[in-house]
C-alpha cells in the first residue's frame, strides 16, 4: 500500500518566520509594533507554494508577487507556455537572460557536486509519480531506461542568441531544486531598487532576510524533521536560508520512505542518510540549490563542497541523530 504524509499546513513549512502570529491568517495584516511601528503581511500562492512578504513598506508584497510571478511564467514545468516547457518539449530554444543565467548556474552546481545536483532529473520525477503527486515505485528497468535522458552534460549552451540544446530527444529539464531561490533574488534585486531595505521573503522554506526588522534581525525557525516543533531560531540580515528534506513530499511503502529527492546517479531516492540539510548562504539560489546539493551527497561530502562557498553555513540531521 502506498500512502503519502498528510500535508502540512502551510504555516508549518520547512522555514517559518517565527513572529508570533500563528493564529493570523488574512492575506494583508499590519501588526502594530510599539503602536507605531507596522509591518505589512501579504500571501500569495506562486510557484507551487505560499510566498509571504512581511515589511514595513507597503509596496514590498507587489513588487515581490509580480518579480516572482514573471520568473515563474519562465521556468515552471508545469506551465506549457514557459521557456522550460517548450525547451523540454523542442529539446532546442533560444532563452531569456534569465533561463539561460539559471541553467548556467544549475551547471555549476552540478560540476561542484559531483553530478548529484542536476536539473535534467524530470523524466525521474515523472516516473516515480513526484510531477504529479500520483506516487509509484518504478521498475529497475523503468529507472535504467529514464537513466539514458539525465545528465547536466547533455544540455548544450549556444552563445549565439542565447540556444540552449538538449541532445537526447525526452529529456526534461526541472529547476525544482533551484527556481524558487533564484526568483526570491530577482524579487530582492527588485526591493532594491525600489529603495526598500527591510523585507522578508518566505517562498515555501526558501528565504531571504533583507536589512532588518526594526534595528534587530528577523528571527526563522527551522522545522524538525520529524516532529511539529522547532530545531532551532536563526537570526538573519541580508541573509538567505533554504532547507532540504524527506519529509515535506515523500510516500511510504512497506514501512519505507520514498523521497522526492532522488539521486540522478542512480535514479532512486537519494540514501546518503540525511534527512534535513539547511543552508546560510549570501543569497537564496546558493541556499537552495546547495541544501539540494548536500541533501543528496550526504553529510560529510556537503562539508567538503561547501569549502567553496565563503560564509555559507550548513546544518544537517541524519537519520542517526533522532533514533
Amino acid at each position: 500500500m502506498i500512502r503519502r504524509r498528510k500535508k502540512r499546513a502551510w504555516w508549518r513549512s520547512p522555514l517559518f518566520l517565527s513572529l508570533g502570529l500563528l493564529g493570523l491568517l488574512s492575506c494583508i495584516l499590519i501588526i502594530n509594533i510599539n503602536e507605531s511601528r507596522n509591518l505589512y503581511r501579504q500571501t500569495q500562492v506562486l510557484m507551487g507554494t505560499f510566498v509571504e512578504v512581511i515589511s514595513p513598506d507597503k509596496r514590498a508584497p507587489a513588487i515581490v508577487f509580480e518579480e516572482i510571478k514573471r520568473i515563474e511564467e519562465l521556468l515552471s514545468k508545469y506551465k506549457p507556455d514557459s521557456e522550460v516547457s517548450k525547451l523540454n518539449k523542442l529539446s532546442k530554444l533560444c532563452v531569456s537572460s534569465d533561463t539561460i543565467y539559471l541553467l548556467r548556474e544549475a551547471k555549476n552546481f552540478w560540476l561542484m557536486s559531483e553530478g548529484k545536483f542536476d536539473i535534467t532529473v524530470g523524466v525521474l520525477m515523472d516516473l516515480w509519480g513526484f510531477s504529479d503527486k500520483k506516487y509509484n515505485q518504478p521498475k529497475e528497468a523503468e529507472i535504467k531506461s529514464a537513466l539514458r535522458l539525465v545528465g547536466t552534460e547533455k544540455i548544450i549552451f549556444h552563445d549565439l542568441d542565447n540556444m540552449v540544446e538538449l541532445t537526447n530527444s525526452g529529456m526534461k529539464i526541472d529547476l525544482g531544486a533551484i527556481a524558487k531561490g533564484y526568483a526570491v533574488d530577482c524579487a530582492v534585486a527588485r526591493l532594491k531598487e525600489s529603495g526598500i531595505r527591510s523585507c522578508l521573503i518566505n517562498a515555501g522554506g526558501d528565504i531571504y532576510a533583507l536589512g532588518s526588522k526594526f534595528g534587530k534581525p528577523w528571527q526563522v525557525a527551522i522545522q524538525d524533521p520529524r516532529e511539529d516543533s522547532w530545531q532551532d531560531i536563526l537570526a538573519l540580515k541580508n541573509q538567505a536560508v533554504a532547507t532540504s528534506g524527506d519529509y515535506e513530499q515523500f510516500f511510504l511503502k512497506e514501512n519505507k520512505r520514498y523521497s522526492h529527492i532522488l539521486d540522478p546517479k542512480t535514479g532512486y531516492p537519494q540514501d546518503s542518510g540525511a534527512i534535513s540539510v539547511t543552508v546560510v548562504a549570501s543569497d537564496c539560489t546558493t541556499a537552495d540549490a546547495l541544501a539540494t546539493s548536500i541533501f543528496v551527497l550526504g553529510k560529510g561530502k556537503g562539508l567538503n563542497l561547501i569549502k567553496s562557498f565563503p560564509g555559507v553555513k550548513i546544518k544537517v540531521i541524519e537519520e542517526k541523530d533522532i533514533i
